[in-house]
């Protein structure tokens, strides 16, 4: 179904089935009128010589510089050239992708001030699969995301390179084959093209969107080492975090009950501690944490999402321009620190309980690293090192990017977001997170296989999905292949999808 786009209700999904699953959009036809209304109202103003910034004057420092009518035709040009100063490997598609549907959604609120044709080409571009090649270094997150947008606005001068059909082109020839017309660009044009945070917006909802996904992978992978190490299930009791309060935590207990529900330790036909250590115990209280700072991150990337980021702005029903900074890529980065944090703080989690299912004075009973042949053989043992260096480089990424500003345009722009590294970084971190998980989920498995009861349903089909990759580790092999297989496995979301299937929706 396509999608249409009024400027409101974009949600995170909405990014995702568009940018990864090309769904077809298009401009509604509220939209297309306030797209108008507002070019007209800009026109006039133009044809009576009001000053209006990147419309008539130059940018940044140079915004006091007034701009001839000969030099008001060239300068989208060149305020593209100049701005298209990214550097570094192509960005993936996806990001490029969720960037324009963003900035088409800007477009809709009628609030810019670009003529119709420039967000129409948008819209044809991802509907016919021209995606423009776009450096992933370069934007401070301020001004908008200006120089990886600059590169996705090359295309509407018939410039730039574009993917079309598996192939990298000149952007002139991919919208050829694609039968789109180049539009060029007229006053105001450009800049309405470029100015806003599209870039870490859209990368910030494609993060969300996966890192619910891994989170509840984690409360998998949690809730196999719990029965592993036989732990006292009263903890993940919904009424206990009722009774507290965090939405998070209840949904998390839920979650892991679920997923143990039917098995011996929740059936309370197996032995436990009266009181089990915090990685175990506090285990829905740490996720649910991260399920609460996630949610907000979402309400704030949604609000950029269908706000109106863009500078100046343009009211047409009071033929009034603001000039400010709607750009600001703060709001979003800000709430996205927070949740590239939450994922490092899961798998700090998760490696403790690893190291519990490793360790022979923690584990109730379980061989020492998970291995029958201790002394000949090292079992799991150094899974554990390659988690412990994701986890340090995730605790690196963790610093905050958005108290780094450094001034740029001769502190004209003297503080920026950052929110392009905390982007980037975040995706790192959830790189690490998939590798950490799958080696717990590795150990927790492998520790299953030395248990003679009944697991839970979700426990079982979890376990059963993890042996379709990796057999259990009867002596001594490589396990780099194991390692990049349950990392494989998490990134797929097989196993949520299975344990989902048999027990229900998680969250």
């Amino acid at each position: 179904m396509t999608l249409q786009i009024t400027g409101d209700g974009l949600t995170i999904e909405d990014v995702v089935n568009v940018a990864r699953h090309n769904q077809k959009v298009e401009l509604h036809p509220d939209a297309i009128k306030r797209i108008n209304q507002c070019r007209d109202m800009l026109e006039e103003k133009i044809q009576a010589k009001e000053i209006m910034y990147g419309v008539n004057t130059g940018i940044g420092e140079f915004s006091e510089v007034v701009l001839t009518d000969e030099q008001v035709k060239q300068f989208q040009r060149y305020l593209i050239y100049n701005h298209t100063a990214g550097m570094g490997d192509p960005m993936p598609e996806e990001w490029v992708r969720g960037a324009m549907l963003g900035r088409i959604n800007v477009h809709a609120h009628g609030n810019s001030g670009c003529r119709e044709v420039i967000t129409q080409t948008f819209v044809d571009m991802l509907n016919k699969g021209v995606t423009p090649q776009v450096c992933k270094k370069g934007s401070v997150g301020a001004s908008g995301d200006l120089a990886p947008m600059s590169q996705i606005a090359l295309l509407l001068m018939g410039e730039g390179r574009a993917y079309y059909k598996g192939e990298l082109l000149d952007g002139k020839e991919a919208l050829d084959k694609a039968g789109i017309p180049i539009p060029g660009l007229k006053a105001r044009d450009g800049l309405a093209a470029i100015n806003g945070s599209n870039v870490l917006t859209a990368m910030s909802a494609i993060f969300l969107y996966d890192a619910n996904r891994w989170m509840k992978q984690a409360e998998i992978g949690a809730a196999m080492s719990l029965e592993a190490l036989k732990a006292n299930m009263k903890p993940y009791t919904a009424k206990l975090h009722e009774a507290r309060g965090f939405k998070g935590a209840v949904r998390s207990a839920n979650a892991i009950r679920k997923i143990v529900e039917g098995g011996d330790l929740a059936e309370q036909r197996v032995k436990c501690k009266v009181q089990d250590a915090y990685s175990m115990r506090s285990t829905p209280q740490v996720i649910g944490a991260a399920h609460d700072a996630l949610d907000y991150a979402r309400s704030q990337v949604e609000i950029e999402l269908n706000g109106v980021g863009d500078n100046p702005v343009f009211f047409p029903d009071e033929k009034l321009q603001l000039s400010g900074a709607n750009f600001q890529g703060t709001p979003v980065s800000v709430p996205m620190e927070m949740a590239g944090s939450c994922i490092t703080m899961i798998s700090v989690m998760s490696e403790r309980r690893m190291n519990r299912l490793n360790h022979p004075a923690l584990s109730v009973g379980l061989p020492a690293f998970l291995t029958k042949g201790a002394g000949m053989f090292s079992g799991l043992m150094l899974s554990q090192y390659t988690a412990d260096m994701q986890i340090v480089e995730q605790r690196i990424l963790s610093a905050p990017a958005s108290i780094q500003s450094i001034p740029a345009a001769a502190d004209q722009e003297d503080f920026v977001s950052m929110g392009m590294n905390t982007a980037l970084k975040n995706f790192q971190i959830l790189d690490n997170a998939y590798g950490v998980l799958g080696i717990e989920v590795m150990a927790a498995a492998q520790a299953l296989d030395f248990r003679d009861y009944a697991f839970g349903r979700g426990t079982q089909t979890a376990k059963d999905v993890v042996r379709k990759y990796v057999e259990f580790l009867d002596v001594d092999r490589p396990l780099f292949d194991d390692h990049n297989a349950m990392k494989k496995l998490i990134t797929s979301c097989e196993m949520l999808q299975a344990v989902e299937g048999k027990v229900g929706s998680l969250g």
